[in-house]
Order: structure tokens, then C-alpha cells, then sequence
């Protein structure tokens, strides 16, 4: 899965002289949390939701709403606006751009190409993501188990599946939470097999078993 697969095509976008005031109900009016700053469609900074309320308050500790609004109204949002911006490929691995938003602690990515701004994908299309892959909306019973990690370990638990009339609908695999010489497998099934000899077989030959 790439991130042009994922990815926001149309952008909200301000350009480094709009002003805070217009910024901020830009973002209100649209619902986005994360704005790119672009001069002549390459992206030269980002605002968040986030940001602007952290800047607000250093502005207006000793000034009344008036005056707060004159000067939000006169300050540009390259004032205010991260200027070292990451940005993302469209041809970029979902899960690589995952681990720079996590690593990174940042909630968007604006998407470039040949330096032009073509995109954006935020947290909130990371969890889509993840819904999607799971297969969650499609229900089945998920099987969550700890496997020998060796070659043809999953093919074995694939064929015992199959065995009782059920297909894979995902698969998730870890070794983080497993024990030495494990793997930490999360299944979800489809198809209407024999699921209680399913379940007998599953908790003879596994270890760590959970169902849903």
C-alpha cells in the first residue's frame, strides 16, 4: 500500500501572508486540524491546530479581546508557522510514513512530487488504513496466537484454517510481544465453517490463544 493510494488529493492551503485571523477560520470551516503554508504550489511551512492555540496565549496574557483580534488579524501565519517541514512521496510505503509520523511526533505529512504540493495524509488516514487492513468492518472471528517462527509455520496454521472451512480475511504479524523463537500472529477469518472444532484444534496445537 502507497500513500498516493491514501492520500488527500484536494489541500486546504494558505500562503505564508495569509493572516492568523483568516487561518484559523479557514481551518474552522473546513475541519482540518493541519494546513500547508505553499507559495507558488511548493510547500514552505505547516500550521496546526495545535500550534496556533500555543501561540495564542503568549499573545494575549495582557490583552483584551479586542485587541487580541487586531493584532491576530495583522500577523502573517509565517509568524507562526513551522518552516522545516517533512514531507512524503506518493510512492512512499504506508508504514514507512507511519514510523516518521510516529518517530517524529507529527500528525500530517504533506505529500510532494517533483516539489510540487499533490497531497496530504494525516493520522486520522493512518487509522483508516488500519481499519481497513484488519478487516474489521467485515466481521469474522480474529485469532490472535503465538506461532514457532520458522519457515512454514504460517502456512501450516494457514492449511489448519482452511481445514474447517474458513479463509483468511488479514493477517498481522509481531515478534515484539513474543517469546524467543515465536511469532505473535493476529488472523481475522471469513467464510461459515465448523468454528467449535476450529477453536478445539487451534487451543491443542497454540499457545497465547485469543478469539473473538
Amino acid at each position: 500500500m502507497l500513500i498516493r493510494d491514501w492520500m488527500t488529493s484536494y489541500v486546504y492551503t494558505a500562503t505564508p501572508e495569509s493572516s492568523v485571523s483568516e487561518v484559523v477560520q479557514l481551518m474552522k470551516e473546513k475541519k482540518v486540524k493541519h494546513l500547508p503554508i505553499v507559495s507558488k504550489s511548493v510547500v514552505v511551512g505547516i500550521v496546526s491546530d495545535r500550534g496556533i492555540k500555543e501561540y495564542l496565549p503568549s499573545k494575549g496574557t495582557s490583552l483584551d479581546i479586542y485587541e487580541l483580534n487586531y493584532i491576530l488579524a495583522k500577523t502573517t501565519i509565517k509568524e507562526v508557522m513551522i518552516k522545516d517541514v517533512v514531507t512524503v512521496h506518493p510512492d512512499t510505503p504506508v508504514e514507512e510514513a507511519c514510523m516518521t509520523m510516529f518517530d517524529k511526533d507529527i500528525g500530517c505529512l504533506p505529500v510532494t512530487e517533483q516539489g510540487k504540493l499533490v497531497g496530504i495524509i494525516s493520522d486520522k488516514d493512518m487509522f483508516r488504513v488500519l481499519v481497513e487492513i484488519t478487516g474489521v468492518r467485515r466481521g469474522g472471528h480474529r485469532i490472535s496466537l503465538s506461532i514457532e517462527d520458522r519457515p512454514g509455520s504460517i502456512r501450516d496454521l494457514a492449511d489448519l484454517i482452511r481445514k474447517f472451512g474458513f479463509r483468511w480475511q488479514s493477517i498481522l504479524s509481531t515478534s515484539e510481544k513474543a517469546a524467543p523463537g515465536q511469532r505473535y500472529i493476529v488472523i481475522r477469518t471469513r467464510g461459515e465453517g465448523d468454528f467449535p472444532a476450529l477453536k478445539k484444534e487451534l487451543e491443542t496445537q497454540y499457545s497465547m490463544i485469543r478469539i473473538l
